[in-house]
């Protein structure tokens, strides 16, 4: 199936990094590129998704907490009506980031449940929540997202995705697990108009992020 391709303006400033090396042979033989790092994400329209979320035999939408979540809101409009992530819902809106994850994009979002910030040292989540830290919060946040759309069968075992905060996070794929970094992935392929969420289990922290 064809997809539409065209190219999104991101609010975020951050752009996804590729690392490829070309190899030449004197008898013209195939040019090969190296994938250990990021290769280039493909953004794609939100028609695409819709037929995207068809082809996966989700027509209705994935169900998260008994609410079906639909390609055609969103990603803010789905996950506000799961209470599963409602911490991640207050703090997105604490750091204003809930009109950029409303915006065209598209976004790939991991998104920690409420269980998830629990696990966080006690007193962190509430810190980062204090206005005089919004920039830390948006910091850890934007850890989560993805300038671009991958779904489950796009994320491999051993790649690295660059995120919007600019670090990186790994993927490793196990016994038919996925995991970014040390977080479970729980609920995948939630399509929304404007990209994809993830419902992992724990909260991904950038390298020192000093909560």
């Amino acid at each position: 199936m064809k997809k539409t391709l065209k190219n999104a303006s991101f609010a975020l400033s951050a752009a996804l990094l590729a690392t490829t090396s070309l190899s030449s042979c004197s008898d013209n033989k195939t040019t090969e590129k190296a994938t250990t790092e990021t290769e280039a994400i493909a953004t794609v329209d939100s028609a695409a998704m819709l037929t995207d979320s068809a082809r996966m035999g989700k027509p209705e939408g994935v169900m998260v907490d008994g609410v079906a979540m639909t390609p055609d809101k969103n990603i803010i409009q789905n996950a506000v009506q799961a209470t599963s992530v409602s911490t991640l819902v207050r703090a997105v809106s604490a750091a204003d980031l809930g009109g950029t994850l409303s915006g065209p994009g598209p976004f790939t979002v991991f998104a920690p449940t409420n269980s998830a910030f629990i696990q966080l040292p006690q007193g962190a989540m509430a810190g980062l929540m204090k206005p005089e830290s919004k920039e830390k919060l948006k910091g850890v946040l934007t850890y989560h997202v993805i300038a671009g759309r991958l779904v489950a069968s796009d994320l491999k075992d051993g790649q690295e995705l660059t995120t919007v905060n600019g670090e990186k996070v790994k993927v490793s794929v196990k016994g038919g697990k996925i995991m970014i970094n040390n977080a479970t992935i729980q609920i995948p392929d939630v399509v929304s108009s404007n990209g994809v969420t993830h419902v992992i289990d724990q909260v991904l922290l950038p390298p020192a992020p000093n909560i």
